[in-house]
């Protein structure tokens, strides 16, 4: 079985020496070429495992043979070498389709990782050669055009190390599309690390991203590595990204740039590869231009952005995601189905909570079902509240207004609210206090019992000024 086939374009004779003797040494086969011309007449005449070129030819731009190599019929990963510091050139270059990227000067680790990355793919360039990543179940259930758009989109997103921003709704299943990303990339063999950025205090952020050296500071027993480190070979998530502190954004630019880490009290730099997947229910760029996120760092995680939709935008799939649900929480003494008439329920529902809440109003009515069947009574809201009766959501949007013959004509006696906005944070306050009652004031368990996040939820106590008991 013959080696496989390396293509080298650059017109530095130095550079092309260098990565051709790198890549012999590593048991491939190298053929070079030196403008656009020679590279151009090369890929007609051979199959390529990949093509590293350089982004300035005498005859033109490295962009241009991306671009025709990923519109062409085969598909060959392309890693792009750029020059030190132009980090638009490698943005521009990842959203054309780019494999990856090397900047000047090249080092060897870093190209062995790349190599090493791109060989892990087949021919087809969609799946990993790993057998074991063919038979990996989809995470996303949905039948409905946005999931298999979706979908698609992630099985593209997986032949690439570009780094990848998740964007969508709380609960609509941001870290599930990027396990899914993982699982089928090369790298599905390796490490998947998902981190909360909104989670970690401000103090400890260095430590936990980056590791510390024994004694590097008042209780640093031994050396431990970072989430980097832990992420070696694989993907590192970074969710609710736009929880970083600032400080802490240019730490992160500075790692994902050199692909180097330094641990807190090191001396030196270590090379890490990891691919990064961001996820945010926020609009990045409104953080930008509110100056509370780095628009350099915007630029390097938002290369390609995968967008989640809501629940509410794919309702044919309530019946499916229910089903796998109910199926996943039923056990040998516990199982239930949906009645038609409680299918029906939630798909006039709009899901403020996504499928986190389905899961949520799944798993209470499980509790209560009769005969392991589940009815409209069954699918109880938080407060006893039916989730066809307009009730607002922590979130403070309005579920869908009942039928008009549900709506009963109110007594001469009721009155409405004299300040609609005042009562409205009268009710939030009552289910926020409630829930902090029923986690003895435990903030984190709260947020979790509410499903929105812990600064929301923080926020939303310094509003309505609800302080802890003394």
């Amino acid at each position: 079985m013959s080696s496989p086939r390396i293509l080298v374009v650059d017109d530095e004779a130095d550079l092309r020496e260098l990565l051709e003797i790198t890549l012999l040494k590593m048991g491939l086969d190298v053929d070079s070429a030196d403008s656009l011309t020679q590279a151009r007449g090369l890929l007609a005449a051979h199959e390529y495992a990949l093509v590293l070129t350089d982004m300035r030819l005498p005859d033109g731009f490295g962009i241009e043979l991306v671009h025709e190599i990923v519109a062409g019929v085969r598909a060959i990963p392309v890693a792009v070498i750029t020059a030190f510091g132009s980090a638009d050139n490698a943005v521009t270059a990842l959203k054309a389709g780019a494999f990856d990227y090397l900047s000047k000067p090249v080092r060897v680790e870093q190209l062995r990782q790349v190599v090493h990355s791109a060989l892990g793919i087949d021919k087809s360039n969609v799946l990993p050669r790993n057998s074991a990543v063919t038979t990996t179940p989809v995470r996303l259930v949905g039948a409905s055009a946005a999931m298999q758009d979706v979908r698609m989109q992630i099985a593209r997103l997986a032949r690439s190390m570009a780094p990848v921003a998740v964007t969508g709704e709380s609960g609509s299943g941001k870290e599930l599309a990027a396990r899914d990303i993982h699982s089928q990339s090369a790298r599905a063999d390796k490490p998947f690390v998902a981190v909360n950025c909104g989670a970690i205090p401000e103090a400890l952020m260095e430590a936990e991203f980056f590791g510390y050296r024994k004694g590097a500071f008042t209780g640093a027993a031994e050396d431990r590595d970072g989430f980097f480190q832990a992420a070696s070979g694989g993907t590192l998530m970074l969710d609710e990204v736009a929880d970083l502190p600032l400080a802490m954004q240019v730490k992160l630019l500075r790692a994902i740039q050199e692909r180097r880490v330094r641990k807190v009290g090191a001396t030196v730099e270590e090379p890490v590869d990891v691919r990064l997947i961001s996820a945010t229910h926020q609009n990045l760029a409104e953080c930008v231009d509110k100056g509370r996120f780095r628009q350099d760092l915007y630029y390097r995680l938002n290369v390609i952005e995968l967008r989640l939709p809501p629940l509410r935008e794919r309702l044919d799939d309530i019946g499916l995601l229910s089903g796998v649900i109910l199926a996943r929480l039923a056990t040998p003494g516990n199982s239930a189905v949906l009645a038609p008439a409680a299918l029906d329920a939630l798909c006039r529902y709009t899901f403020p909570g996504n499928v986190r809440e389905l899961e949520n109003i799944l798993e209470r009515a499980m509790a209560f079902a009769s005969d392991g069947v589940i009815e409209v009574p069954d699918l109880a809201m938080r407060g006893g509240l039916s989730p066809m009766v307009p009730t607002v959501m922590l979130a403070g949007t309005v579920a869908l207004a009942p039928s008009p013959e549900s709506v009963s004509t109110p007594a001469a006696d009721e009155s409405l609210p004299a300040s609609l906005p005042d009562h409205l944070d009268d009710v939030e306050r009552q289910i926020i206090r409630r829930a902090l009652a029923k986690t003895r004031f435990n903030r984190t368990q709260a947020a979790e019992l509410l499903g929105i996040s812990f600064r929301q939820l923080r926020y939303r106590m310094q509003r309505l000024e609800i302080h802890e008991p003394e």
